[in-house]
């Protein structure tokens, strides 16, 4: 994320900073999150699988509203720290590659979002993404074996070991790259067109700053649809008997199920990234300065 006159975080603070911003965004937009991944696991048999009206219905007649919130806890833990990694290891990337003039070109926008995007995957969203996939994946059974956060954590560890929440890490390092790579140029370049016209001093609105982070969802969300589709296959509680591994379960999807099905779930995880965007860089820029984090 680019920032006019070289501005730069304190780490420690990049690091709160972008953990509040992640949980509040994990939280405000996770039934997005869960229809996506519903959606995504809905396979191809004879008949057409549900589509995302038809999961809502189901899922709230079944489970009510808190259905929508199943393993939100995951998620949310994820995303703080998720986002928290993200802001600090972008900065410390950008800063190395920045030129002698403290300007940033294309490249050297585009390579510490793909950075920060692999050390999230592995630090991060590897295990909650899996442990959350995995409890959503479970409330289709007509009895749920994991009762919660902790319990299924507990379970999915004894069960397949430590490795069992490290499931798709590939495909996840690959999304994140990507989608951090794609989100933070798309941002940073946006921001700094518009920033060439603000007086000096002057800062961004929110409502700005929210519209370039909803743009920036937008080109990350179908630039990198296919990863997720994989990347939940993946970690479903089949996985293990269905796919031997990413590049297997990728010419399965499209030899049984057609190119299409990689694009499945754009929808909902359309509508949460661009809510995420808006609100993530929003609540970042806002608490870095309230806390008093950035550094001329």
């Amino acid at each position: 994320m680019s920032r006019p006159n070289a501005k730069s975080e304190a780490p420690h603070l990049a690091l709160i900073a972008g953990a509040f911003a992640g949980g509040v965004e994990g939280a405000a937009t996770y039934p997005f999150e869960f229809l996506k991944t519903q959606t995504q696991f809905a396979h191809r048999t004879t008949a057409k699988p549900p589509g995302l009206w038809a999961i809502t219905k189901q899922t709230y007649a079944r489970h009510g509203l808190l259905g929508f919130y199943s393993g939100v806890g995951a998620l949310v833990a994820g995303n703080s720290l998720k986002a928290g990694v993200r802001f600090l290891s972008y900065d410390r990337f950008k800063q190395l590659l920045a030129d002698d003039a403290a300007s940033l070109r294309f490249f050297n926008v585009a390579s510490p979002g793909l950075g920060a995007g692999m050390m999230e995957a592995v630090f991060a969203v590897t295990p909650s993404e899996t442990i959350k996939t995995k409890l959503i994946d479970d409330q289709k059974r007509e009895v749920p074996r994991y009762r919660g956060l902790v319990h299924g954590t507990m379970q999915i560890v004894k069960e397949e070991g430590i490795t069992g929440i490290y499931r798709g890490l590939g495909p996840v390092a690959a999304r994140q790259g990507a989608n951090s790579a794609v989100r933070f140029t798309t941002y940073g370049t946006l921001k700094s067109f518009v920033s060439g016209n603000l007086r000096p001093g002057e800062t961004l609105p929110a409502g700005i700053t929210f519209a370039i982070g909803a743009v920036a969802g937008v080109v990350t969300v179908y630039a990198t649809m296919p990863l997720d589709v994989i990347k939940t296959r993946m970690q479903s509680l089949e996985a293990r008997l269905q796919y031997r591994n990413a590049f297997h379960c990728a010419a399965r999807i499209f030899s049984e199920e057609g190119v299409l099905r990689f694009w499945r779930g754009a929808t909902p995880r359309l509508a949460r990234l661009v809510l995420s965007g808006g609100i993530v860089f929003t609540v970042y820029e806002k608490v870095i300065v309230l806390i008093g984090g950035r550094q001329v």
